[in-house]
C-alpha cells in the first residue's frame, strides 16, 4: 500500500534500542559468576517489565514493549555467547581475568585499586574494569612485584602490581 493512504498518526517512528556495552569483534565474551548472575537477573526483570506494560494508548504501550523487546535480544545475545571464568581456571600467581589487583603509580606513588570483569559487569564507581580496556589489558599476565607499562595518551604510565587475589 502506498505512504499516501496511510493515516498520518499510523506511521511510527521506530523505537531506537540503546546498546549494550561494546564487545569488540571477534573478542569472546568473558563472565564473572557475579556478572552472569546479573545477567540473569537483568533478563527475568525486563520480562517482568514487558508483561506489566500499561500505556495510555495502544501506540505508547506497543513501543514500550517493543524498546523491552529490542533490550531482551540484546540481553539473550549476551547470555547466549557468555563464557564463565572461573578462579579455579586460573593461575593464581597472575593477573588474569576475574582477579582483584592493587597497584601502585610508580610516578605519583597513588595506590589503586580494581577488578578485571567482563564488559556489562564494569563498573569504574564499584572498582570493576573492563577485560578489554587498556588498563587491563597492560597488567593482564604480570606477577606481584612486576612493572606494567601503560600508555595514556603521549605519556607512559608505569605500574608497579602489589597484590593479586580472586
Amino acid at each position: 500500500m502506498s505512504r499516501g493512504f496511510v493515516k498520518e498518526e499510523d506511521q511510527e517512528e521506530p523505537v531506537l534500542v540503546p546498546p549494550r556495552a561494546a564487545l569488540p569483534e571477534g573478542v569472546t565474551n568473558y563472565v564473572t559468576e557475579n556478572g552472569l548472575q546479573e545477567l540473569k537477573t537483568e533478563l527475568k526483570q525486563l520480562e517482568k517489565s514487558r508483561a506489566e506494560v500499561i500505556g495510555e494508548n495502544e501506540t505508547e504501550k506497543r513501543r514500550t514493549q517493543s524498546l523491552i523487546d529490542g533490550k531482551i535480544n540484546l540481553l539473550t545475545e549476551r547470555l547466549n555467547t557468555a563464557r564463565l571464568l572461573t578462579p579455579e581456571e586460573l593461575p593464581k600467581d597472575e593477573v588474569r581475568f576475574g582477579a582483584r589487583l592493587q597497584f601502585q603509580n610508580i610516578t605519583t606513588n597513588q595506590k589503586q585499586e580494581f577488578q578485571i570483569v567482563g564488559v556489562d559487569e564494569a563498573n569504574v564507581k564499584l572498582k570493576k574494569i573492563a577485560f578489554v580496556a587498556p588498563i587491563a589489558r597492560a597488567v593482564t599476565g604480570k606477577k606481584e612485584g612486576e612493572i606494567a607499562e601503560f600508555k595514556l595518551g603521549e605519556e607512559v604510565k608505569k605500574l608497579k602490581i602489589l597484590k593479586v587475589t580472586y
